[in-house]
């Protein structure tokens, strides 16, 4: 068969055939009485195999070794190329997540566009005053954006910066670009929430914190019911700041534990204020109360917790810890009668 009809019924063109010869990959090997090269049987078989293996992404180095190298492993250039295809996947999906972002910040002109994709370099970059500096600017940008000045600053990109910021100040800054966005980065924080990665639901729930609308409150109090015990405490305190009396048993349980137990008595402090609450708080606190001796620093930092929640129940509890066999309780509970009641 010649190379043109070889063409036609293979598909592949004359021009890639000719390739094929002069790299030594197929040649035809029969000759027409005319004394035209002409492709045998064997060689039409031969360009089959090599478009299949070029169809999974092998070069046409490749393809030669595979098909003529008799130490040729198949198994090692299939790992190969599911390397090689993940790589590009992934930088496929960063690409085209990129354009999303740009796409949503609904640019106006070319300068928007530049200055969007400058904001995600420098929020990816490994500076991290740059970082700081790009979370502060993004803020002014998307104040400006309204008067029709600048691009609109992507929510998603902020948000992703956010959960990935390890550095305390960077992140301070992130959480409050985060709050300025509004609340279009509650779907992306939500989903930070459920990230099996414990330092991102943590992030996730404190950027939460700092939103204060009822949707951001909402999903606080689902947060209370979370596996993680960090975003249970971060929740709870953003929602007893909130006056959310859903918090107490959250609250209790941080100074049971002695995490963040000032600030989780501060809250149920201010909760108690409500009508009605000061007695639930302090039934709570005392029903949390251990006996064992190992429970002694729980039983002080709950005398704590109840030295500002007013009422009989909480007096008379701390009354009876006056009298605590372990000796810094007892002095915690007598200490903070004499505040409650000096006479």
């Amino acid at each position: 068969m010649l190379i043109g009809e070889v063409a036609r019924r293979s598909g592949v063109s004359a021009r890639m055939l000719r390739h094929y010869d002069a790299l030594g990959l197929v040649r035809p090997t029969g000759r027409t009485v005319s004394g035209y090269r002409e492709y045998s049987g064997d060689d039409i078989r031969r360009i089959f195999h090599v478009e299949s293996l070029r169809s999974l992404g092998l070069s046409l180095r490749d393809v030669a070794r595979a098909l003529d190298d008799p130490g040729f492993r198949p198994s090692e250039l299939v790992d190969d190329l599911v390397r090689q295809t993940q790589e590009r996947i992934e930088a496929e999906t960063a690409l085209l997540t990129r354009l999303r972002r740009i796409g949503a910040a609904e640019p106006a002109d070319w300068e928007d566009v530049l200055q969007t994709v400058a904001l995600l370099h420098a929020l990816g970059s490994e500076s991290a005053g740059r970082r700081q500096r790009a979370a502060l600017a993004s803020v002014s940008s998307g104040s400006s954006a309204s008067s029709g000045d600048e691009a609109p600053v992507p929510v998603e990109a902020l948000v992703e910066a956010a959960l990935g910021e390890s550095d305390a100040s960077v992140a301070g800054a992130l959480r409050w670009a985060v709050a300025q966005s509004g609340d279009g980065a509650l779907e992306p924080l939500a989903a930070g929430l459920a990230s099996p990665v414990a330092a991102v639901r943590e992030r996730a729930v404190r950027c939460v914190a700092e939103l204060t609308d009822e949707r951001a409150t909402a999903l606080l109090r689902d947060a209370l019911a979370h596996t993680d015990t960090t975003v249970r405490g971060v929740a709870a305190l953003a929602l007893g700041a909130r006056g959310v009396a859903d918090a107490v048993p959250a609250l209790v349980d941080l100074v049971v534990e002695g995490t963040n137990d000032v600030e989780a008595a501060d809250a149920l402090s201010a909760l108690a204020d409500r009508p009605g609450a000061a007695e639930r708080i302090a039934t709570t606190l005392v029903g949390r109360l251990p006996r064992d001796p190992a429970g002694a620093p729980a039983r002080r930092r709950l005398a704590q917790a109840l030295a500002d929640i007013p009422g009989d129940t909480a007096a008379q509890a701390l009354g009876t810890l006056a009298h605590d066999d372990d000796p810094a309780v007892a002095f915690t509970a007598a200490y903070v009668l004499t505040l409650r009641d000096p006479g």
